[in-house]
């Protein structure tokens, strides 16, 4: 808790409680003046009126105007009657006294009067005692409560008087006695204090102070010098191009591998705003687009492509943002940035590599391939010979392989053309019908033995396309032999066209178990193949499929729900 709330609460408490204080003794002094008010008011005039009428009627006989006065005693009587009893006593008096005037000389009447003022003060004396009774028990109460909120109002400044000084003092003390420490060149001194006051606050800050006086004091010039040497050193032998940019994008530092693919001097770029150096540069404008932009790196873009060392070199380009923590600080400070290029080019030649060796490898699969096919196709000819049972079995087991073996040798070869670049776009108006016609016979006999049935939604307006004849029907005639694959037996596959958008897009949706979300991102992958899965392939097709759609500036895209099957489709 705050200082200045502590104080505020607990002096406006005290403050509170004295005014409750004076409230509630100012009511009961005002209960024992009005109690009192009442005795000496009302019982002591009745009192008053009956010794004068009692003296009065000493006077009868022998003073005229003893009635008179007697009557006008018993008028004032009349009109202070409050207690209980004593409008009766008091009409009695009356009655008596109008007998005295016709008889004063009746000395009975007299004793009655008597008797009736002595019950009109018997009645103002047990009033007088009981009101005096009640003013006893008002000023015993006044007496209790006063004391108890006397003592609560003592008890709290009793605590504020014990506290209050030290929870000041003590935090004040202890601040003085740390700052003599650090006068003293202690600069480890730190101050504690658990609070969450405003004393709280000033140790932190006294802390972050400490912190930054001891980091300067236990800097050394010699030990910064060796380590920005080391640094530089490090990165003037790193084989990666590399340049550092401050928070205003002030070239800082720049290894000789830059330098040497940019073609410049180190003085033309250290101590330059880089975009200045970029106008006259097409390298490090390249390097600095997203800096500039404010944009993150794609990691699909492809490698920068340089010409150096009398050869072609691919770099992938990576910034990265340089964020410190002051000392005492909790906060990151963003100080500049580091534009790294990865010289990829080992792994691209490798890559290169790769590809022409699968591409002359599938390329020389397929005349052995065709020789085995041709084979076949000769031992199924009843001319040449009739084949008993296990001679056809192994025939049909040898076919299968053949054309799964042909299959992989195509998947592989157009793989290797998208990643050669080489591949042949033949854009032209194909017609729409007979690209789903050759997708669904190429896979009807598949269809037949797992008792599928094929339905084509074919949309009258979408007769034909503008696309590569060839390599859309072979995309439509993968998803629709991954569908059947897939689906169970005596189930249904559609495949659907319709224009979207002045746009022809191709739907196949299946009734097999679909594929969980988390797989339908990477799907398209090359070699990706869901896991627990048992059907066999190559985990390709998918990827080609997209290659090729893209190449055609299309789309591919797969939407799938468990136990609901999937929908794969393109447009283009």
């Amino acid at each position: 808790m705050k200082i200045k709330t502590k104080l505020t609460f607990g002096v406006g408490f005290l403050f509170l409680m004295i005014i409750v204080l004076s409230v509630v003794s100012g009511w009961y002094i005002n209960q024992l003046k009005r109690d009192t008010n009442n005795i000496l008011m009302a019982n002591y005039n009745t009192l008053l009126y009956s010794r004068n009428m009692l003296l009065t009627l000493e006077d009868v006989k022998s003073d005229p105007m003893a009635i008179s006065t007697f009557q006008k005693h018993l008028q004032k009587q009349q009109k202070n009657v409050t207690e209980l009893g004593e409008k009766e006593a008091t009409e009695n008096v009356a009655n008596h006294f109008e007998l005295l005037k016709k008889e004063p000389e009746n000395q009975q009447i007299i004793s009655s009067i008597r008797k009736d003022i002595a019950e009109l003060m018997r009645l103002n004396m047990e009033a007088i005692e009981h009101k005096s009774s009640i003013a006893d028990t008002t000023a015993h109460n006044a007496i209790t409560v006063v004391s108890v909120v006397g003592t609560l109002c003592f008890l709290l400044a009793f605590i504020l008087l014990i506290n209050l000084p030290a929870n000041i003092a003590n935090p004040i003390q202890e601040l003085s006695n740390s700052i003599k420490q650090i006068a003293n060149q202690n600069y480890k001194e730190r101050v504690h204090f658990e609070s969450h006051s405003e004393f709280g606050e000033l140790a932190r800050s006294f802390n972050i102070m400490a912190e930054k006086i001891q980091a300067y004091s236990e800097s050394k010039l010699d030990r910064i010098i060796k380590g920005k040497r080391r640094i530089e050193t490090l990165i003037d032998n790193m084989h990666d191009p590399v340049i550092g940019i401050d928070e205003h994008k002030i070239v800082l530092f720049v290894n000789d591998e830059a330098l040497k693919i940019s073609g410049l001097k180190k003085e033309q770029l250290v101590g330059k705003q880089i975009q200045d150096v970029a106008i006259n540069n097409d390298l490090i404008r390249e390097m600095i687009k997203e800096i500039i932009a404010g944009t993150p790196i794609n990691p699909n873009e492809e490698p920068m492509k340089i010409y150096a060392d009398a050869k072609e070199s691919y770099f992938e380009k990576e910034v990265i943002d340089i964020n410190i923590i002051s000392t005492g600080e909790s906060d990151s400070q963003f100080i500049g940035q580091v534009i790294m290029l990865k010289n990829i080019t080992p792994f691209k030649e490798l890559d290169l590599a790769k590809t022409n060796f699968m591409g002359t490898v599938s390329h020389e699969f397929k005349t052995p391939i065709s020789s085995i096919k041709m084979g076949l196709q000769l031992l199924e000819n009843n001319r040449i010979g009739k084949l008993n049972s296990e001679q056809k079995n192994l025939v049909d087991g040898i076919k299968e392989d053949t054309e799964r073996l042909l299959k992989i040798t195509s998947e592989l070869l157009n793989i290797t053309q998208v990643e050669s670049g080489v591949m042949q776009l033949n854009i032209k108006k194909s017609s729409v019908a007979e690209i789903v016609d050759y997708a669904v016979m190429a896979n009807k006999a598949a269809a037949e033995q797992k008792q599928i049935d094929i339905q084509v939604k074919l949309s009258d307006d979408a007769d034909f396309v503008t696309a590569d004849s060839e390599k859309t029907s072979w995309v439509l005639n993968n998803l629709l032999s991954n569908a059947i694959r897939y689906s169970h037996e005596n189930s249904k596959v559609t495949v659907e066209v319709y224009p979207e958008n002045d746009k022809i897009l191709f739907v196949v949706k299946d009734q097999g178990r679909g594929i969980e979300k988390e797989y339908q991102e990477k799907i398209f992958d090359r070699y990706f193949r869901i896991p627990g899965t048992r059907k066999e392939g190559t985990g390709l097709g998918l990827s080609i499929s997209k290659e090729f759609i893209e190449a055609q500036g299309g789309k591919i895209f797969v939407e799938s729900e468990i136990g609901e099957g999937s929908r794969f489709g393109f447009i283009i």
